[in-house]
């Protein structure tokens, strides 16, 4: 199920509620009397999504929250929009059938948005096994035109199960839970992610260097080289 993009320039993917179509082509766009360049330049910084993908227990998140401090304690605006918690909510009435992953990433992929569009930096962890659902999150930051940076947190599955934070691979294993990413549900890895993570013996702290490295690099921080972010550089500031 592709997507299109509709005449303000926005992608619309996934599946539709009956009816919903209809209304979302009677929606237009609200227009705001802030310019997104005045708020960027009045905020100092640039909004963008970094989207960590990876298998159930990769370390997405803790890597995605490492990252959230650090911004955050340097001064620049952050959001962390963690799998786990948005299925509390947002995307509570979601199963895990294909269908439903699609959806999941499409309304994870529009809040992110409008947090970068607001300035902040959106720090999704999310599986998103889906190399077409990842495409069509990132063609939507593109029709906006707002940074996307796509990160691969490439922990083996074996690595994987073994940290087993939730239990959820030993309960795969053991038939009570279908459909887990690894096991009983593909993942399909990014081609050319801009960053690739959980390789080696690096620690997490090595891979939050690695992030805001980056961001810096692309100018998506709002403090200088990345040093700056360093744990012993914002605690002396």
């Amino acid at each position: 199920m592709g997507g299109t993009v509709d005449g303000h320039g926005r992608l619309r993917v996934g599946p539709a509620r009956a009816g919903a179509g209809e209304r979302g082509r009677e929606a237009r766009p609200q227009a705001s009397g802030v310019t997104r360049t005045r708020r960027w330049r009045a905020l100092g910084q640039r909004g963008a999504t970094v989207w960590f993908t990876g298998l159930p227990g990769a370390g997405k998140s803790t890597i995605a929250a490492g990252v959230e401090d650090r911004l955050v304690l340097a001064g620049q605006s952050a959001f962390l929009l963690d799998g786990d918690d948005l299925r509390r909510g947002l995307n509570g009435d979601l199963g895990f059938e294909p269908t439903a992953r699609r959806e999941n990433v499409r309304r994870t992929a529009h809040v992110a948005s409008l947090l970068a569009e607001s300035g902040s930096i959106a720090l999704v962890s999310l599986v998103s096994p889906y190399a077409a659902d990842r495409r069509a999150a990132a063609a939507l930051h593109r029709a906006e035109e707002l940074p996307f940076v796509e990160v691969f947190v490439d922990a083996s599955l074996a690595l994987c199960e073994r940290r087993d934070p939730k239990g959820l691979y030993a309960r795969a294993r053991a038939g009570q839970l279908a459909d887990l990413t690894g096991v009983g549900a593909p993942y399909e890895p990014p081609r050319h992610p801009d960053l690739v993570l959980g390789q080696g013996v690096k620690t997490a702290d090595r891979d939050v260097e690695q992030v805001l490295a980056l961001l810096t690099a692309r100018g998506l921080t709002a403090g200088g080289p990345a040093d700056a972010y360093a744990p012993e550089a914002i605690s002396s500031s």
